[in-house]
């Protein structure tokens, strides 16, 4: 049976032709390069490690994000560099920015205003399926990219987190079940994403981070994904033991941007007393 997860892909990799057919892999490779050589990537290890025990909350990576699958449009987002200035002046970690077109109305030119704009890290949100995805993102400035567990087999997986360190950059490694989690970590994953929706019918069951996290070893950046709406949310992450929270929909509704990421980090830390 064909998945949502199934059908995204497809699209993406027709998206992923059309860009090749006008910058060749050697080109985007040259790319990469010169944009390292100006710009080395951030560590995005660094920026999210310690959100479970920082007295002022949990890591906070926000998100440009346009529309999704499931709710379709959420935000014009005239400015994406004007929203991650509020994201970075609110205190967000990390910024993740979608470039996937056809379900979520990201871009590459998101991507590059986004970067331009901020000095905290930033990730390239997108079904990384080839290897010119991730010498893009480092071409346009990204220093982390997405590896989602389900749409690689393990050789991929594996190949691509190693040419993601390569170029200095990290991944954040996402997973949806014990057995995902458990080939992240087989294959030396250092950032791991619990997403609680479910990409193939895009369902969203909070309750699973707890089940989920356990399974994590120490040593391991925890983020939660997903499923959240306000302070709750997140001070129920923290509270399961996450580094980190991403946060898309709830912000990018959001009329203070700048308050809410304070109000989700203050929630995250009175858990802990």
């Amino acid at each position: 049976m064909t998945t949502v997860l199934d059908e995204i892909i497809v699209g993406v990799r027709e998206d992923l032709e059309v860009r090749r057919s006008e910058v060749s892999l050697e080109r985007i490779r040259d790319r990469a390069a010169e944009t390292t050589r100006r710009s080395p990537a951030r560590d995005a290890y660094a920026a999210l490690s310690g959100g479970r025990t920082d007295p002022a909350g949990v890591r906070m990576i926000t998100e440009v994000k346009r529309s999704s699958p499931s709710k379709g449009a959420l935000a014009e987002i005239a400015s994406p560099a004007e929203l991650a200035r509020d994201y970075e002046a609110g205190g967000a970690a990390a910024i993740s920015v979608l470039t996937e077109s056809r379900r979520f109305r990201g871009s590459l030119a998101d991507l590059d205003a986004v970067r331009a704009a901020v000095d905290v890290p930033v990730l390239r949100k997108d079904f990384t399926v080839d290897e010119y995805m991730i010498y893009e993102a480092r071409a346009h400035g990204a220093d982390l990219v997405l590896l989602i567990v389900a749409a690689l087999d393990d050789a991929q997986l594996a190949a691509f987190l190693d040419l993601t360190h390569e170029l200095g950059m990290n991944a954040l490694v996402e997973a949806h079940t014990p057995e995902e989690i458990e080939r992240a970590v087989a294959v030396d994953a250092k950032i791991v994403g619990v997403n609680v929706r479910n990409l193939k019918t895009l369902e969203i069951h909070p309750e699973n981070y707890a089940t989920l996290a356990p399974h994590l070893p120490e040593g391991v950046v925890r983020v939660a994904e997903s499923g959240v709406q306000g302070a709750e949310q997140v001070a129920g992450y923290a509270r399961d033991g996450a580094d980190a929270v991403l946060v898309g929909e709830a912000l990018v509704r959001h009329g203070d941007p700048v308050g809410a990421i304070r109000d989700f980090r203050a929630a995250s830390t009175a858990v802990r007393r």
